[in-house]
């Protein structure tokens, strides 16, 4: 690609100032001195301070800390990873962590003031543009990786200071855009786990009946019928295991899975973080599906349970507290919790009225409803974002600056 007019093609570390790695210690959850920013901290184009583990202040190895401590303003390079998605990922550090240290895996980028401004540099690293030099670089054996030199020696074609900074200036009030669609997402969902916890009772008050009276188990064969191979994840609910896992079962491994029609709900007896006891959906994105035996199957079958109801009170972790006290301590050895069927359709669940049932699944279908719109909204926003990316930081689109900043620059 030819080097736009006004700009300059240069290697990344004829651009810096500064270029080193982290350092590899057994970093504790104690705070013992310094905070440690870890491949887990550092998202595309951010910083995340979730699960921050700690270092001495001084090294008992007797390692020059300061050498690996970043400076606000510095880009952070993950340059070793197992994922193919995330080596190479980079975000501007702000000095939201100040003192703290980098781990091994990230190389510290300190571009020279005059060369590059860091907020430039941050719309830079998360570009298509770097995406290909890094698949030219990068190595994959067990964990990708790349070396100093080979970043060093990536080329980058880059505007005066003036430009880049407006067109920093561009990218960031998409962002902020962006970031304002995100906090609303946060605020709904939050509001809806709250409303949750109020309106779903975690004890019994009031009617209560077994999972049994309101629901039939189901253990229908798929047979010959050819309908997609669907399990459960905990935090998206049914998925295509051909789409999402590249997974193909036909034929005789068929034998033992159950038909799921839309409306159904099945429960995956498997633990996670979100639902430790395991999760239960109801099948709305596929017409039909097959899941595997070992689900427990159902559905809402009384003509007095609104089956959108029990949806939510499923969603919300109704069963926990029961599931808690039936399942028998561990785990077995296919990753499934000690539960068996009977047991499982003993748990006892409310049921109000059917018009207040009604009422609770409208009030969550309409939240529902109104956080769809705002995911929606920022993907496309994103999206938008990064088409203008595209153009800006390749030059084929071109900003205008001014005569006094330009001189300020």
């Amino acid at each position: 690609m030819s080097t736009p007019n006004g700009w300059t093609s240069r290697t990344i570390g004829s651009l810096t100032s500064f270029l080193n790695s982290g350092i590899s210690r057994p970093f504790v959850e104690e705070n013992i001195g310094l905070p440690v920013l870890r491949s887990n901290n550092v998202q595309w184009g951010r910083i995340v301070l979730d699960d921050i583990k700690y270092w001495h202040e001084v090294d008992p190895r007797g390692a020059d800390l300061s050498k690996v401590v970043p400076h606000a303003g510095d880009i952070l390079i993950n340059f070793v990873n197992g994922s193919r998605t995330e080596l190479g990922k980079a975000a501007h550090y702000k000095g939201e962590l100040s003192p703290c240290i980098a781990s091994t895996n990230f190389f510290i980028v300190r571009f020279d003031p005059n060369n590059m401004l860091p907020t430039f540099a941050n719309y830079y690293f998360q570009s298509q543009e770097y995406r290909r030099a890094l698949h030219r670089i990068v190595g994959f054996t067990g964990q990708g990786s790349f070396n100093k030199k080979e970043l060093g020696n990536t080329r980058m074609s880059t505007p005066p200071l003036d430009e880049q900074r407006r067109i920093a200036e561009i990218l960031g009030a998409w962002d902020e855009a962006i970031e304002k669609v995100g906090d609303l997402i946060q605020a709904k969902l939050k509001l809806k786990r709250g409303l949750m916890q109020k309106l779903f009772p975690a004890r019994e008050e009031g009617q209560w009946v077994p999972l049994k009276k309101v629901a039939k188990r189901l253990t229908r064969k798929v047979g010959n019928e050819a309908v997609s191979v669907l399990s459960i994840t905990a935090t998206v609910g049914f998925v295509d295991q051909a789409e999402k896992f590249s997974r193909v079962i036909a034929g005789a491994q068929l034998e033992r899975y159950t038909l799921l029609k839309k409306g159904e709900f099945a429960y995956n007896k498997g633990n996670s973080k979100p639902y430790p006891q395991g999760c239960i959906y109801r099948l709305r994105e596929f017409e039909r599906g097959a899941v595997p035996h070992v689900y427990f199957s159902f559905a809402i079958n009384n003509p007095d349970a609104d089956p959108e109801f029990y949806r939510y009170y499923f969603e919300a972790g109704g069963l926990n507290r029961q599931l808690c006290r039936m399942i028998n301590a561990g785990v077995r050895n296919d990753g499934l919790l000690n539960l068996n069927a009977d047991d499982f359709f003993k748990c006892k669940v409310p049921q109000p009225s059917l018009a207040r049932q009604q009422q609770l699944a409208t009030m969550f279908a309409t939240l529902d409803n109104e956080i769809d719109a705002l995911k929606k909204l920022h993907a496309a926003l994103d999206t938008q974002k990064r088409g203008l990316m595209q153009q800006l930081l390749t030059g084929k689109k071109r900003v205008k600056v001014d005569a006094e900043e330009a001189a300020r620059a």
